[in-house]
Formats: C-alpha cells, structure tokens, sequence
C-alpha cells in the first residue's frame, strides 16, 4: 500500500471525515491513498487528543496495519470528503513567528518594529467554533474587504501546564498541520486603531485535511521548526515556496510556552506560526499582503489585487522525495450566501 513508517514511539496521519459537529476520526495511510475508521480507539480526533497516552499507541499500531493492506475495512481516502481534523477546537491561537514578515510589513507604512518583537512573540486569540473543511468553499460578505491567504503551520497540543517552558512545552506537542489563515486586509487598520485586536478582520480558518505526529516528519521535524518548504498556488500559478524552518524566530515549543504563560492549555488547542516567509524573496510569499508590500517598497505601489470571488488557492508541503505530507488546503473563494 505503499509508505513505510519510521519505527518511532508514534508515527501516524489523522483525518476527520464529515459527519456529526466533530467528524469522525480516520487514519491516513502514509501515502495518503487509502484511510480506516478508527471508532473502536476513539469517535474523534478530540476524543483521542483527550486520552493520548491510551489512544497513540493504538492509532500507530492501526497505521502499521493500514500501511502493509492488512487493516479491515480499509477504504479510499478523500480528501473532500474531509472536515477540518479538528472541526471545531476548544481554542486556536496563532503567533507571529517570521519576524521579518511583520518587519517588512511596517517598513511599507513608515512604522519602527519595536526590539521586544525579537524577543517576545506577537499572537492573537482566534475563533475556533466554525473551522472550514480542507476543500471547502471560503465565504466572504464582499471583495471589498481584501481577502487574503496566510499560508501557515500549526501545531496540535495536549494538556500544557501554566508557566511550561519552552523545553517542556515540546513534548506536549502531538500533530502538525498545515493552515489557510484567512485574512480580510481591508478591515485589520481599522480594528487594530482600536487597541483591542483582530475578529472581524479573522474569518474562519482552515486546516489541511490530514494532521501528522512529529514522528511521522523524519528529520524535517527538527528543533521544534518543521524544515520544508510551503508551496503555495493561486489560480493554478506558484505564488511561494519559502521553507518554514528558514528565518523562523520563535519555534514552536516556544510559541506553546509564551501562549501558556498565564493559563492552561487544553488537549486539542492550536497553536500557528504566522504567516510564513524568508528572508530570500526569490522563493516567493504566504500571503498577497507581503508581496503588496514588496511591490510598494519596489515601484511605490501594489499591482497585485487581492482575491476575488471565483479564485482559488491550493497551500501543500512535500517531503524530499516530492511526496505530499499532510495533503492540500484547496479552495475557492466565494459570495457568503
């Protein structure tokens, strides 16, 4: 069936398919081609999240036996017959890790970064109720409102102490993922003037179909940074492909730890990287905002628009052999009903 698992503590790829508020939780064949309900371990991603020392095991040793084509009831796997892994989490937030991202954004508009941006991570508390599927139309009230991708990571955690460290915080790390971010650019000036942060500007988010453990990364997962590139298309053109362990300021552990500072951690609780970028502009952008920036910083004004309704956007990593990881976001930009 193809794909051979590393002989780690945990190695396997989870999905959720449609059905129920939470899904159902399925294991992923390693080349993503064929998938196992896996209700007898546990109903929902969130369910074994809650129990992992119990369900990991059991989850590995099922895509073992998915791997060699000896799992019953093993079925194609689709990825539009996904939810997000985590249809709805109990919190999602997401950091700024690629400061030089947030760097170059302010440049355009005159604005100093602080030296406390090198130092502490940026992150803001988004909604978690109402993720979109990996293949799932991408509403919006108006192109007005400049809708924008944010080709990002994220990671998945269990419970995680208040004041954890950043070396603790790394083994409280259970899945990666990739995210779309959704960002309608328009309306972030207006609600950051009002000191309190983002919401309507943050739209729902979405998640790749297939959540990995770190085991399942080999050596790309490595010093808490996921060290490949992430390609991204709009309308079928390569828009990016900077690598997500290159000019990452802040890793994970430690974006886990600065987000646990001064409260818990849930099991299934979402922590992203930002927007991710390089230094090196030759491997492209994450999102239509940096490469606005970099087009007003060249000729002293933006030519590339943001999205309109009809566009569609594909966000997807490859392991070294060209092998997709985690399977594609891929999705269309349309007119909220």
């Amino acid at each position: 069936m193809g794909g051979v698992r590393r002989q780690l503590e945990v190695a396997v790829k989870l999905a959720s398919l449609k059905g129920g508020r939470d899904g159902r939780l399925v294991v992923v064949s390693a080349n993503l081609a064929h998938c196992v309900v896996a209700g007898d371990i546990a109903p929902t991603l969130q369910a074994a999240l809650d129990d992992w020392a119990s369900t990991a095991p059991r989850l590995a040793r099922l895509a073992a036996q998915l791997d060699a084509g000896a799992a019953n009831g093993s079925q194609p796997f689709d990825p539009r017959a996904c939810a997000a892994p985590l249809p709805r989490a109990h919190h999602w937030a997401d950091g700024s890790a690629y400061v030089n991202h947030v760097e170059l954004v302010r440049r355009a508009r005159g604005a100093e970064l602080p030296p406390t941006f090198w130092t502490d991570p940026l992150m803001y508390q988004g909604g978690s109720d109402d993720f979109l599927g990996p293949t799932d139309d991408a509403p919006f009230a108006s192109e007005d409102q400049g809708i924008d991708l944010e080709a990002e990571i994220a990671v998945i955690v269990d419970d995680v102490p208040m004041r954890c460290t950043a070396e603790a915080a790394a083994g409280h790390i259970r899945l990666l993922l990739l995210v779309n971010d959704w960002s309608l650019r328009n309306l972030i000036p207006g609600e950051l003037a009002k000191g309190f942060g983002f919401y309507q500007s943050k739209p729902a988010t979405a998640f790749s179909p297939v959540a990995v453990t770190p085991d399942e990364l080999g050596d790309a997962w490595r010093d808490g940074k996921l060290h490949r590139p992430l390609v991204s298309h709009v309308n079928g053109a390569a828009f990016g492909a900077p690598d997500a362990g290159v000019d990452m300021t802040f890793s994970f552990p430690q974006l886990v730890a600065h987000a646990a500072r001064t409260r818990r951690l849930g099991a299934g609780a979402i922590i992203g990287s930002g927007t991710v970028s390089n230094r090196d502009r030759s491997r492209g952008s994450s999102c239509l905002a940096e490469k606005r920036t970099l087009e007003l910083l060249g000729s002293g004004a933006p030519s590339t628009p943001f999205l309109r309704f009809g566009d569609r956007v594909r966000i997807e990593m490859f392991d070294a052999a060209g092998r997709s990881i985690f399977g594609a976001i891929d999705q269309r930009v349309v007119a909220a009903a």
